[in-house]
């Protein structure tokens, strides 16, 4: 894959958490990530030195952020400071999310890449 340019498809994908994982596009200062939750599945409460900025592309997640409460559907978006607490339970459809962290998810880059499959975004 070139450094400059990639498709999701041919991307290796990263487990996160249990039924949670992402393809994920690192630069210099910046990481982005498509992540594919899978139906009822929850991100634990959790913080990082991060800022996160999130849309849904399909599905639903249910977000709590700083103790803010928020249901999430298509074309919704989030914005999480450094070090703030959050969590997420995902709806029975599952969902697909888009987000951006800033700095770099080093954490992630860190984790282990399983093979390329097919994404369930975008629906071809």
């Amino acid at each position: 894959m070139s450094d400059t340019f990639g498709e999701l498809a041919a991307m290796p994908v990263k487990q996160i958490w249990d039924n949670v994982t992402a393809r994920v596009v690192t630069s210099e200062l910046v990481t982005m990530a498509i992540v594919e939750l899978e139906p009822g599945s929850v991100v634990p409460a959790h913080q990082h030195a991060n800022e996160q900025l999130g849309f849904v592309i399909s599905g639903h997640v249910r977000f709590t952020v700083g103790g803010e409460t928020k249901d999430r559907g298509p074309g919704d978006t989030w914005r999480i400071l450094a070090n703030v607490p959050h969590h997420v339970t995902v709806g029975p459809e599952g969902a697909v999310v888009a987000e951006v962290y800033s700095p770099v998810r080093a954490d992630w880059t860190a984790l282990p890449d399983s093979a390329p499959a097919t994404p369930k975004w975008p629906v071809s």
